[in-house]
């Protein structure tokens, strides 16, 4: 078959960083040094150069509401040399959004013919709190919105089995397709031990270093690891909260309120080249969120080798299977997770880490989305 044409429409791109940023821009370097020609639609952001390759910039404006992140109003304007020359030409078209850029694409898709697939990254009603509606109605609306999009689309990208069963508990009749979002896998498992990032991160010597890497957002509940600290019994236990957001203040806060500051270290963003060093300088990865469709920094603390003590919920689970500690999502419960944490790292068990984040490698991903465009290609590419 021949290259494919192919345009992601995101709303949300660099020069944010989150982890939908992190899957389109991987996903879109992938496929290009398979010799695929990808473009990705994304609104203006704050700080982008205007310098890009392969991005189609359109207009944004700031939230009207006070939500703390990244995102922009993305305004449905493109001009109609691009609509001719660029999106009319395209084999598929694949959307990460079910807002307004993901409609761009829908409306195009119909327009033109072309295939639509739609990958659910987000749970939205796990995200209620940010809009100042009631919280239930906010729910229901959100869970509505990812039932009706989807439906709009010719097949749907689910991370997890858990997620493609939520999809169609929410009424959600298109195909679906389990496919994990993929991470370079090599990467995340070259990273050096160092005992100056280590002291960085507030560990010493004797110490066990649990790490956790996201966004510091409600969403995530690390307010949870925090009083978990504070429930711990282990005076070499220490934390590393690796990552910005809205919630920051209010995490800090509680640290000293609970009078675990002094072992909890809020190291800020750190940089993704730098992470496989972070990993890999950690004794155990912590996942404290219930609300993620996949957690992929799980899959890349696995490829350091690190063990995960996550959250009991399904789609942790389908993450890190039988490698990981999967315990209630209650204070005492990572506590006593915790003091379970082996230091040094057992070598049987960093290999057996190692070897289930091989299942999310960027390789077995990309080949599962190329054979999905190629099911889905209009006739006329595949003759």
């Amino acid at each position: 078959m021949p290259p494919l044409r192919v345009a992601l429409f995101t709303e949300i791109y660099r020069p944010a960083m989150n982890g939908v940023v992190a899957s389109v821009e991987t996903l879109a370097a992938a496929l290009e040094s398979r010799g695929h020609h990808i473009f990705c639609v994304a609104p203006k952001m704050h700080g982008e150069d205007g310098e890009e390759r392969s991005v189609l910039r359109i207009p944004s404006l700031p939230l009207p509401l006070p939500v703390g992140t990244p995102y922009r109003l993305t305004l449905p304007v493109m001009s109609r040399r691009n609509v001719k020359g660029l999106i009319a030409d395209l084999d598929v078209i694949h959307v990460h959004s079910p807002f307004v850029t993901g409609w761009m694409g829908a409306r195009y898709a119909r327009r033109f013919g072309i295939p639509l697939i739609y990958t659910y990254h987000t749970q939205l009603e796990a995200y209620a709190h940010y809009v100042p509606f009631e919280p239930n109605a906010t729910r229901y609306a959100a869970s509505q919105l990812t039932r009706t999009f989807a439906n709009l689309a010719d097949a749907v990208i689910a991370p997890t089995p858990a997620m493609s069963r939520r999809l169609r508990e929410l009424g959600v009749r298109s195909r679906i397709e389990t496919l994990p979002s993929g991470i370079d896998v090599g990467l995340f498992g070259s990273g050096h031990r160092s005992n100056d990032l280590r002291e960085r991160l507030g560990a010493r010597d004797g110490d066990t270093l649990l790490l956790y890497v996201g966004r510091l957002a409600r969403e995530k509940n690390v307010e949870l690891l925090v009083r978990a600290m504070a429930a711990a019994r282990g005076e070499r236990l220490r934390l590393a909260i690796v990552g910005e957001g809205p919630h920051r203040a209010d995490l800090v806060a509680l640290a000293i309120e609970l009078g675990v500051a002094d072992v909890t270290r809020f190291a800020g963003a750190v940089p993704r080249t730098e992470l496989p060093d972070v990993y890999a300088s950690a004794d155990a990865f912590v996942m404290p969120s219930t609300t993620e469709t996949q957690g992929l920094v799980q899959a890349e603390a696995m490829a350091a080798g690190l063990s995960v003590i996550a959250a009991e919920a399904p789609q942790n689970r389908d993450v890190v299977g039988e490698i990981g500690e999967l315990v209630e999502p209650k204070p005492d419960a990572f506590a006593e997770a915790f003091a379970r944490v082996r230091t040094p790292r057992d070598s049987a068990a960093a290999d057996a880490a190692r070897e289930r984040a091989e299942s999310f490698s960027l390789d077995r991903h990309v080949d599962g989305v190329i054979a999905l465009y190629e099911s889905l290609a209009r006739p006329a590419r595949s003759a």
